[in-house]
């Protein structure tokens, strides 16, 4: 079965991925560091283990596990509509990668829920770690909202896991600071979020944090409207996080990121 093996490919792949794009830019970077690296870094790092060994404890099977009871008892509209797998499968990446699009949208436009994800966008740098830091409860409500869309899809488990696998390597990936070539980053644009797209997203200028919601693939951006090609002040010139807060010593330690959604000093947008 799917969930026997999950977790130890998942690291693996994880592993792989985390380890190339750390090395493309330290030795490819597009910007130099703004703040200190070591302690921002460890920290985004210990919030990513922090929130998988929680979850496997919160939420004991997995969203793909969740897709196999779905699956096995033929419930969903891919079930009922008797999908052959070489269809199901890739409109289950698809799908939830619209989905996934959807919820980042209402983390942005719901003022609780953005409260959970300014964690994110509090960092004052961005890099690979970015891609893995995100507030406790904002992975258990994700893990809730991408079982509860599997279970409605009757989602296989195999296209899940496949979904699983992308979304974290393209959250790394869009995050990374690696430089590519011009060329091949306007064609890889064309069809997945690349680095310089979603940096614009972690402007501290509101109106391009609130564009380039994708994680994977770009064309929702595109078609609803969302889409920024650049940041107005250039890349190397442009200010990552938020107005405030600015504090280094809160936004880049792991306790302060965790109390970040209960303190009343944060970015003024819903004010």
């Amino acid at each position: 079965m799917v969930e026997s093996w999950e977790p130890a490919l998942r690291i693996a792949i994880f592993a792989a991925v985390f380890v190339v794009l750390s090395l493309g830019e330290t030795w490819a970077p597009v910007r130099a560091a703004a703040v200190g690296r070591f302690r921002r870094r460890t920290s985004n790092v210990l919030l990513l283990i922090l929130n998988a060994a929680l979850l496997r404890v919160i939420m004991p099977l997995s969203v793909v596990g969740v897709a196999r009871l779905a699956e096995n008892a033929e419930f969903g509209l891919f079930s009922a509509l008797r999908l052959p797998a070489w269809i199901s499968i890739p409109a289950t990446v698809v799908l939830l990668d619209l989905a996934v699009y959807g919820q980042h949208v209402a983390m942005h436009k719901i003022p609780w829920l953005w409260r959970l994800h300014l964690v994110h966008h509090a960092d004052l740098d961005f890099d690979v770690t970015t891609g893995l830091r995100f507030h406790t409860l904002e992975i258990l409500l994700s893990a809730v909202y991408k079982g509860a869309v599997a279970v409605a899809l009757g989602s296989p488990a195999v296209g899940v896991l496949i979904f699983e696998v992308l979304l974290n390597a393209g959250a790394m990936f869009s995050h990374s600071n690696m430089r590519l070539p011009r060329r091949i980053e306007s064609l890889l644009r064309s069809v997945i979020v690349t680095p310089d797209m979603h940096r614009v997203h972690h402007s501290v200028i509101v109106r391009e944090t609130n564009s380039n919601y994708g994680f994977n693939i770009s064309w929702w951006d595109r078609w609803f409207g969302t889409y920024r090609d650049q940041p107005a002040e250039g890349h190397l010139g442009m200010t990552i996080g938020l107005s405030r807060p600015r504090d280094e010593r809160r936004v880049s330690r792991l306790l302060g990121m965790l109390l970040l959604p209960f303190v009343d000093s944060h970015d003024e947008r819903f004010r």
